[in-house]
């Protein structure tokens, strides 16, 4: 008698279906599954193919080994830059990235010069974060439309906007999501069912809770209290594109920037990724200027962070070998939320997609000297499976949560 296979969840299937592109897009091309290690501790990756898989012509194609070939942008001809210097390892860690809607494509030198604005008031307030450097970036990211001055944050890795920020509340935004949240060496565990948003109206003024929560339930944040004016949601984007625009610190940013946008708008339009600042379908690659992030003489500076449902879970050290190599069972399996009884949780479409959207930032892979001809390869590579086309050229560095590797 044949053995009986269990039966496809009727809802959960449609939930996988629904974002199919988006979930196979590393499982399919990912040359190795990592080992996820016993502690939380993170390792610094030496080499960069230790961090992020290089492309290999045997495994990818020839393409990648071409630059675009239909790109008919091009950098001004006096468009110098640093050739020579060694890029991978030299970038100074980081623990999160707040990134503030600005409206602006530049800004004053110092983006904390700017008098009464959120970036002076996060970075000369008393309140600091206690969980590590904070990366501080404005961004062309529209302004909400509020008559009381408030602006919009985006929260990396915790993958959030967080509205109604001014620069009176930045102490509560430090204290109730910044420190209570993920960050970029915390790593990234599987879900389980207490680490699912709640149903209650109020998740919508509340933080996410991190996916290392299980690991360390210290860090799980409270819920926010019922006067608070933030509020935080999902960003759609399951990738986010980030650019040095900021010309007052080097011109070569100003004119990169733009000219690489239009280029990567181009490509992304026929594969339907391309998201505008307005645009908040889910998925896509949300693309936004940012102001001066080092390493200017590299320009163009691209920051490209990946959303943890695009990237293939580490299996355990330990793990079952008779696994499934592929199909749609592994996919499911892959989908799978255990409760606290060790007992597997079946979701409808709805809850399957709200959970994915609670997810957080995997992996940042920062990239440098990036030139318009190579935004085709990139996208098709770097942004969609996390591998890296010109790591000794290019790759100043980044990190992997599932992995727990950084380049510090």
């Amino acid at each position: 008698m044949a053995a009986t296979k269990t039966p496809l969840n009727a809802y959960r299937v449609p939930a996988m279906f629904r974002n199919l592109s988006y979930k196979l897009t590393s499982a399919l091309s990912s040359s190795e599954v990592p080992t996820l290690k016993v502690s939380d501790e993170f390792t610094k990756a030496k080499k960069t193919e230790e961090l992020f898989p290089t492309t290999d012509p045997a495994i990818d194609g020839d393409d990648c080994l071409h630059d675009c070939s239909s790109c008919s942008v091009k950098y001004p001809r006096k468009f110098q830059i640093d050739e020579t210097e060694e890029l991978y390892g030299h970038v100074k860690g980081w623990s999160t990235h707040l990134i503030v809607a600005t409206g602006k494509t530049d800004w004053v030198r110092d983006v904390a010069d700017e008098k009464g604005s959120i970036m002076e008031a996060v970075d000369r307030g008393d309140a600091k974060p206690s969980n590590g450097k904070l990366m501080l970036s404005a961004s062309n990211m529209p302004v909400p439309g509020h008559s009381d001055h408030s602006s919009m944050v985006l929260l990396l890795p915790s993958w959030q906007f967080i509205e109604n920020v001014t620069p009176a509340n930045i102490p509560e935004l430090i204290t109730e999501f910044v420190n209570p949240g993920p960050t970029n060496d915390s790593p990234l565990r599987a879900r389980t069912a207490s680490m699912l948003p709640p149903s209650s109206p109020l998740q919508e003024s509340s933080s996410t809770v991190p996916e290392s929560a299980a690991a360390a339930p210290a860090t799980i944040p409270q819920p926010i209290s019922a006067t608070s004016q933030l509020k935080a949601r999902p960003c759609p984007h399951k990738y986010l594109i980030l650019m040095c625009s900021q010309k007052t610190r080097d011109a070569r940013c100003g004119q990169s920037a733009p000219l690489l946008r239009k280029e990567f708008e181009r490509l992304l339009r026929p594969m339907g990724l391309y998201r505008d600042l307005h645009d908040e379908r889910p998925g896509g690659v949300g693309i936004y200027y940012i102001s001066h992030v080092g390493g200017h003489k590299f320009s163009a500076n691209v920051m490209i962070y990946r959303h943890s449902s695009v990237i293939q879970r580490p299996k355990q050290a330990n793990g079952d070998a008779n696994v499934h190599t592929n199909g749609v069972q592994k996919r499911l399996e892959e989908l799978k939320v255990i409760d606290d009884n060790g007992q597997e949780v079946l979701l409808d479409a709805n809850k399957e997609q709200e959970a994915e959207g609670n997810g957080e930032a995997a992996q940042c892979i920062w990239l440098a000297r990036v030139k318009p001809e190579d935004c085709e390869n990139i996208l098709k590579y770097t942004v969609l499976q996390g591998k890296v086309v010109k790591p000794e050229r290019q790759l100043r560095g980044g990190f992997d949560r599932c992995k727990q590797l950084a380049s510090w």
